[in-house]
């Protein structure tokens, strides 16, 4: 098998944010997962250095465009190491041989008139460096800017992209995993539902030198989209190289949703031009929020991926990106969440399970791997467990959906540390008689380790590298360095010796102490209110006539994302047949992807409340489940499908 994944060339106009990052984390992961699939890998990334907003920001700084960009390019190279992000190649649109290779490819769909002169007026974003159309505004404006555009007419060389409407929107219908997740496919095929307007692709000198000069026109340079999305070919050594023919037939690019529209139309269409084969797939994420408002320069909230990694580590900071996002949705980053995963997740939940196995085999078994005997019922149980997990793991990474992977990962964590519970290896360490049983336990758990591990090496490659070492192995060792050959159960050598390991997880402090210490008294009063509240509903039962008050009806979830600052509570949006937002307390039971489709039961008429700054209108039915892990909530639903809005007799 082989892969080939993308990030989008980032544009050279400001330096690395945590939106940057999470797209090539995100790229780095997937790339680590499948090497561990024993697939021939290649990441590409890069930047795009061309184009008006470069210009602008290198008369800012008082230097020429080529210093300019040689300088943020460096940034953001310098930056992926310290990400743990390891590309097998980095290009720039600056590179002579990318240069060449779009110079050739102008010429060659410019000789089969597919690139025509003609004057156009049209709405032009400097932002976007690109014009919009009247549908695309929001009030006027730009949405992604936020001002509008400015009216340009002036003479231009324009591709026939609208030739290629309908053999674009063909090939999406037959392949429908060909843009994910799901929604922003729906998205694409509503725009190419009317009719597709020409791309504009060239800037007249007088206007822009700064970029590739036309190769059949001296006075004009390539736009910056017809030359960008270019190095997805340049990068494989487009046409001719044994890396284009060995890895684009597999391409698969992932992108932020800003930039949809040029993937799924403009580079589609070109390649149609071309005549090369469409990427395989493109992969789009949303936008990370802070206190709920898209990052941006100008109003200063960006966040520095390189920061967060030193205050919080690498590791911390890849698992947080991949566990909090549902890819395809928006998250929101807070210092606050973050802290709580490393606390929640990693310190207590995998951290304590490594330190307190080895802790409990250097003190019952001298740090050496013991001879398991016979495996019991609880033994196999685990096991199966292992593989249940690495079934599902496989399953999640592979198409995107990185949070509900890891969510598999942490069920196996909770599952392996209750192992340890019900087993009581301290108990049996004080009869002798049971040694044979203490060292099955002790192998056990240490097997699990192997298993968590081999999974978490694309996500935290350096917790990897510790948690390999403390069990005395490398990650190159077949143990390790594949699922198939490291997913069978009981690979660990008994008489090998476990070694030292600094904790992985150290837990961090909260920078708002004071704030949480309020949260926690008015925690306590809710509680207390809620018991008065109890007290005071037990005192007689309801009427009749008062359950007819409730608005019972049947609501289809059509869409789900987390509540900032909130581990518990989903945003949901229903129709009742009416379109409304429910909070719900549902997040540590399903993941979003699951709900989307669902139908439940809902309270619509109760007063709107406001839940963690967001307002909810109604309130979803659950069941509480006693299960062997502890409580569940089982959302309450009816037994087939029917119309939303119908009403619960």
């Amino acid at each position: 098998m082989t892969t080939y994944i993308t990030t989008p060339i980032y544009y050279v106009n400001a330096q690395p944010h945590l939106g940057h990052a999470y797209t090539t984390i995100v790229a780095d992961t997937y790339s680590r997962f499948k090497r561990l699939c024993d697939n021939n890998v290649r990441f590409q990334t890069g930047t795009d250095e061309h184009g008006d907003k470069i210009v602008e920001a290198a008369e800012r700084e008082g230097v020429v465009p080529k210093e300019y960009v040689d300088r943020i390019s460096g940034m953001f190279r310098a930056t992926w190491p310290t990400l743990q992000i390891e590309p097998d190649h980095f290009i720039r649109t600056t590179d002579a041989e990318h240069i060449a290779v779009v110079q050739q490819i102008l010429q060659q769909v410019y000789d089969s008139g597919d690139i025509y002169f003609d004057e156009y007026t049209g709405l032009y974003c400097q932002g976007c460096e690109r014009y919009l159309t009247e549908k695309e505004l929001v009030d006027g404006n730009c949405p992604d800017h936020q001002k509008p555009p400015e009216e340009i007419a002036e003479e231009n060389y324009f591709f026939r992209m609208s030739k290629y409407q309908q053999q674009l929107i063909d090939h999406i219908n037959k392949h429908p995993d060909f843009i994910t997740p799901e929604r922003y496919k729906n998205e694409v095929l509503s725009f190419l539902s009317e009719p597709l307007e020409d791309l504009c692709i060239s800037r007249p000198k007088s206007r822009l030198t700064w970029g590739i000069e036309l190769p059949f026109d001296e006075k004009f340079v390539t736009y910056v989209w017809f030359d960008a999305l270019i190095n997805y070919l340049t990068g494989i050594g487009y046409p001719a190289g044994e890396n284009f023919t060995t890895y684009w037939s597999v391409a698969e690019h992932v992108i932020a949703k800003d930039i949809l529209k040029p993937h799924a139309i403009y580079w589609p269409t070109m390649l149609l031009s071309m005549g090369v084969p469409l990427y395989q797939k493109l992969h789009v994420h949303g936008y990370w929020n802070v206190d709920d408002t898209k990052m941006s320069k100008s109003i200063g909230n960006v966040v520095r991926p390189k920061e967060l990694a030193d205050v919080y580590g690498v590791d911390t900071l890849r698992y947080f990106t991949l566990r909090e996002m549902s890819f395809g949705l928006d998250s929101s980053f807070s210092s606050e969440s973050i802290v709580a995963r490393q606390n929640a997740d990693l310190a207590n939940d995998l951290g304590n399970l490594f330190s307190r196995t080895l802790a409990m085999v250097k003190k019952y078994r001298g740090s050496v791997i013991p001879q398991p005997g016979d495996y019991t019922e609880e033994d196999r149980l685990l096991q199966e467990q292992a593989q249940k997990m690495l079934v599902q793991y496989r399953e999640m990474m592979g198409s995107f959906r990185f949070h509900l992977g890891l969510q598999a990962v942490w069920e196996f964590v909770g599952f392996a540390n209750k192992y340890i519970v019900v087993s009581e290896p301290w108990s049996l360490a004080k009869d002798p008689a049971l040694g044979e049983r203490l060292d099955t336990v002790l192998f056990n758990i240490l097997e699990c380790l192997r298993f968590l591990a081999l999974v978490v090496q694309p996500v935290m490659p350096g917790a990897a590298l510790k948690m390999a070492g403390g069990l005395g192995i490398g990650l190159a060792d077949e143990r390790l360095s594949s699922l198939d050959k490291g997913g069978q159960w009981g690979l660990l050598a008994p008489g090998e010796t476990l070694q030292e390991v600094e904790t992985l997880f150290p837990r961090l402090e909260s920078e708002k102490k004071q704030e949480q210490g309020g949260k926690k008294k008015q925690k306590q009063k809710k509680v207390q209110d809620s018991k008065k509240q109890s007290q005071e509903s037990d005192e007689g039962l309801i009427s009749f006539d008062d359950f007819k008050k409730l608005d019972l009806r049947v609501a289809e979830i059509v869409a789900a994302e987390p509540v900032k600052k909130s581990d518990r509570l989903f945003k949901l949006t229903v129709k009742a047949p009416e379109e409304r937002t429910i909070v719900a307390g549902i997040a540590e039971h399903y993941g979003a992807d699951e709900l989307i489709g669902k139908q439940v039961i809902i309270v619509a008429n109760l007063k709107p409340a406001k839940l963690m700054g967001v307002t909810s209108q109604g309130m979803v039915l659950a069941a509480k489940s006693s299960t062997g892990d502890g409580e569940k909530l089982v959302l309450s639903t009816i037994s087939e499908n029917v119309l939303p809005g119908s009403s619960v007799a």
